[in-house]
């Protein structure tokens, strides 16, 4: 097995660790200055000899930043392999008709933008050197409605879409677009969600995430594992999927490679009722 599967790969991403673990060159990336600088100093102490850690302020919903973002990235690392799509926020909470609305459209901006800005700074890039890997995290409310916290399922839904879209756009360019879901994790997200209390997202809602939390909540380094495969020569030809790091044998999927290329499976797509055993409805 190969622990260090990124050695002499260079990837653009918004959280290093694993990817600093597994040997690669990281240019990491977010809007907290201070924060940035003290992840960086510790990525830096985790990387080898030749591995080069950069920290670069953006707002990766802002196209000026991601245009600066993408320019240092290649004077450091002139060539690079992986991009990550980590940004994300939860937004406001409550009903839609409630919340504020700039906080609503800013949650749009930050997940949506944020995952569609720097994919366009880096394709030419990847088309010039027809090999790339784009790494979109996704979450729960990509694949289920979330009342109450609909900014963050409605972008969640969009960028998946997005990333099968442009699987399809560079199919056969060497690029490789997929999206993670990492399973519920005990993070400062989980923290907002229990502080906004039941009435605002919901008592169902509120009461698992609770659990969550009680639990410890899906381990982070099994959704960073699957991070890696998916920017790893591993996955090479896996493409415009949505994987579950907890619930999908993505370890094992090359050996799945022809019933993938040849379905929609791991995929958005619509229910219709001959899907669930009823015959009215037509096709």
């Amino acid at each position: 097995m190969n622990h260090r599967p990124l050695e002499g790969r260079a990837a653009v991403i918004t959280g290093a660790r694993a990817y600093v673990r597994a040997g690669a060159s990281v240019v990491v990336c977010a809007r907290d200055v201070v924060t940035l600088e003290r992840a960086r100093a510790e990525l830096a102490a985790l990387a080898s000899s030749g591995q080069v850690v950069v920290a670069v302020p953006a707002d990766v919903s802002r196209p000026a930043d991601v245009a600066r973002l993408a320019r240092v990235t290649l004077d450091v690392c002139p060539r690079v392999h992986v991009l990550v799509l980590n940004a994300g926020v939860y937004g406001p909470m409550g009903a839609v008709e409630e919340v504020d609305w700039e906080a609503w459209t800013r949650a749009i901006e930050i997940n949506v933008y944020g995952s569609v800005l720097p994919c366009r700074a880096f394709l030419p890039h990847f088309k010039a050197h027809r090999y790339g890997k784009i790494v979109q995290l996704s979450g729960g409310g990509a694949t289920a409605p979330l009342p109450n916290i609909s900014a963050y399922a409605t972008s969640k839904a969009a960028v998946v879409r997005f990333i099968e879209s442009l699987a399809g756009e560079v199919r056969g360019a060497g690029i490789d677009v997929n999206a993670v879901a990492p399973g519920a994790l005990n993070t400062r997200l989980l923290d907002e969600l229990l502080a906004a209390g039941p009435d605002r997202v919901g008592q169902e809602f509120y009461d698992r995430m609770v659990r969550t939390k009680q639990d410890g909540g899906t381990p982070l380094e099994r959704g960073a594992s699957l991070a890696v495969y998916l920017a790893s020569a591993e996955s090479d030809g896996i493409t415009g999927r949505l994987l579950s790091a907890v619930w999908d044998p993505w370890e094992d999927l090359q050996a799945h490679r022809a019933d993938l290329d040849a379905s929609d499976i791991y995929t958005l797509r619509r229910i219709v009722p001959k899907d669930r055993g009823r015959l009215w409805g037509g096709a």
